[in-house]
């Protein structure tokens, strides 16, 4: 989208796929997972390496820094800093007080265990095989109804890197199943699927920040990038959409 606050949102955007997450645990903790991927372009590696001391106060009251200690492109190990949008920063308090996290890694498994619902056991009278003995275990035997519940058990240690596009498929699947991609058929979801990876939320920031007029430069160092070449590669097909001759061809109709 050229126009972020006026066009709606189109195939796989940003804007359902947060709307999509649950309040539960898991839900809480993929939506700010996923608004802190889109907010910072970082690399799985990086997004699971973020602890909760990492995150300090900025200029704005509502947003917060994210300090980067190293990333794929610092050899020289200067570190680097990161925008967290106010979008992320409410989702991060949800997620670390719903999880009870205050220190150590902010992103972390969350284990789900789902047990059945039960219905009620009533008491019964047993005859023993002695005519002489009558075992009455009425007040013993019975078992109330067990409501269907679930438990979840908050992990120590950060996720696993591999475990980010699996969760990005899980989000998108679940947005399509609500019908927040209105615009997607099946196929559509079924093919586009096939190419998510924990790699999309960069990619799509960078072309995201190209579609909305930002230069190279501002690009390269907002996901912190040392080349031009990865962001060209990935603007392609943008870039010649937007050059001069798709600009003149749109004008002539």
């Amino acid at each position: 989208m050229r126009d972020v606050e006026r066009e709606a949102p189109r195939g796989i955007n940003v804007r359902a796929l947060l709307e999509a997450c649950a309040d539960d645990l898991p839900g809480l903790r993929d939506r700010a997972l996923l608004s802190v991927a889109y907010d910072t372009g970082l690399r799985a590696s990086e997004l699971v390496a973020i602890e909760f001391a990492h995150i300090v106060e900025a200029l704005d009251p509502e947003a917060r820094l994210l300090m980067i200690a190293r990333h794929k492109g610092d050899a020289e190990g200067e570190g680097a800093t990161a925008f967290l949008s106010p979008r992320s920063v409410r989702a991060i308090a949800a997620w670390t007080a719903a999880a009870g996290i205050g220190e150590g890694p902010l992103f972390r498994r969350v284990q789900v265990r789902r047990y059945r619902a039960r219905a009620a056991v009533p008491g019964r009278r047993i005859e023993s095989i002695s005519p002489r003995e009558t075992w009455d275990l009425r007040k013993t035997l019975p078992k109330p109804a067990v409501p269907a519940r679930v438990e979840y058990d908050v992990g120590r240690g950060a996720l696993h890197p591999g475990s980010i596009g699996p969760i990005w498929r899980t989000i998108i699947a679940r947005a399509f199943d609500r019908g927040a991609l209105g615009d997607l058929t099946a196929d559509d979801l079924a093919r586009l699927l096939k190419g998510i990876s924990a790699h999309s939320t960069r990619v799509g920031l960078n072309q995201d920040l190209f579609v909305a007029g930002e230069d190279l430069a501002g690009i390269m160092d907002a996901l912190r990038w040392k080349s031009p070449r990865m962001p060209l590669a990935y603007n392609r097909n943008l870039a010649a959409e937007a050059g001069a001759v798709g600009r003149l061809v749109t004008r002539l109709g």
